[in-house]
């Protein structure tokens, strides 16, 4: 299985990388500065078309848009939340996963029973509400409400769109104090993401596969 993978040079998608690896699939790991292995920055329509003809004529069972950003962590109501930051995030967290779907599309109509696994938060979910981190949570509304349409759009053509809260996890984003391992969210995401097809194209579920309130 051919598994490509954006944002894959620390946390989550590092871990999944590697995971994926140890399984023995192909894992084409991106990162903005190459570091994962190959270059990709997902807010540079150039850059996608890189990519696209890098992987030729290959076709991609798996595409996981994790790359985000999370920029507004402790920003106040007062004074923060600035213009560019919004552009920024929104760039990265929303246009920059649709642009890569868009991108590897072709690469995904070639593969039977192509999935694709969009990293969201339960911070998207208008269920939970408690304030603050108001760009965050605007972008990763977005790229649910984003999923849900493009799981309909795609189940024509036989791709699966599943998005995910990959749980409270500790990684530079997440911090020290959350709630699970990489470790722990790589393997539940991995199953989630095995057992992904077009009769629950459009799931908003968990880490450990529960369903998610929109």
């Amino acid at each position: 299985m051919h598994v490509l993978i954006t944002g894959a040079n620390r946390g989550i998608g590092a871990q999944l990388a590697s995971d994926y690896a140890a399984r023995g699939d192909q894992v084409t790991a991106t990162s903005r500065d190459a570091s994962a292995g190959v270059a990709l920055d997902v807010t540079d329509p150039a850059a996608h078309r890189a990519m696209a003809a890098r992987l030729g004529d290959s076709a991609l069972d798996l595409l996981i848009c994790n790359a985000g950003v999370y920029l507004d962590k402790g920003q106040r109501l007062e004074d923060g939340f600035a213009p560019d930051l919004w552009a920024q995030t929104f760039a990265a967290n929303v246009t920059g996963v649709f642009l890569t779907i868009q991108s590897l599309l072709p690469h995904l109509r070639r593969a039977e029973g192509a999935r694709i696994a969009i990293i969201s938060s339960q911070m998207a979910s208008d269920t939970r509400a408690p304030g603050g981190s108001y760009i965050y949570r605007a972008s990763k509304a977005a790229v649910l409400n984003l999923g849900r349409n493009l799981a309909s759009d795609l189940k024509g053509d036989g791709i699966a769109v599943g998005i995910y809260h990959p749980g409270w996890v500790r990684t530079d984003m997440g911090g020290g104090t959350a709630e699970i391992s990489v470790e722990e969210a790589s393997t539940g995401l991995m199953a989630r993401f095995d057992h992904l097809s077009l009769a629950d194209t459009g799931c908003f579920l968990t880490w450990d596969g529960r369903t998610h309130p929109f």
